[in-house]
């Protein structure tokens, strides 16, 4: 076997151990876990609590690039929908350390509530979220309505939102 044949088959096993990986991996869930976060100051909210709003729960990290490019994004969309109903939450991944999270949302004046997933209890909860950023779209029902693994499509997201904000 050659260098070039040996390449080529350690890139294929590679290759099909991540597409098998992703295919194996555990789906979102149809609707919004029940599940209780702790904001950085301490706040304890449940999803449940949020029914009736449509919200955008964002995993993100301080260490991700693409997360930290679209917060400006997620910034502006809060401040224009919020006053019509629609909440974002940030979650930390459970490998940002909190006083890391803290410094860093203080320092971008995030005006939604950021929880910290010290435990990963709703990255789990969410079907295993490991990639960031990763969102879904709740409907204000409580169904999960898109996940979006990788930068947002804020245009897309904002039309959404907006018709679940306008009455039917």
């Amino acid at each position: 076997m050659t260098l070039k044949d040996t390449i080529i088959a350690v890139f294929a096993v590679a290759l099909i151990g991540a597409l098998g990986s992703l295919w194996l991996a555990p789906a979102a869930p149809q609707q919004a876990p029940d599940i209780t976060l702790t904001t950085l100051q301490g706040n304890k909210f449940s999803m449940p609590a949020l029914r009736g709003r449509p919200v955008l729960v964002n995993f993100w990290a301080t260490t991700c690039q693409p997360c930290v490019d679209e917060l400006p994004d997620l910034i502006e969309l809060y401040r224009n929908l919020s006053p019509r109903g629609f909440t974002v939450i940030g979650i930390a991944m459970a490998y940002d350390p909190p006083h890391r999270v803290s410094a860093f949302s203080k320092a971008l004046q995030i005006p939604y509530p950021i929880a910290l997933d010290i435990n990963s209890d709703a990255a789990r909860a969410f079907g295993d979220v490991r990639l960031t950023p990763t969102s879904f779209l709740v409907a204000p029902d409580g169904r999960i309505v898109q996940k979006i693994t990788g930068t947002l499509d804020l245009r897309r997201v904002r039309a959404q939102v907006v018709d679940m904000l306008s009455p039917p």
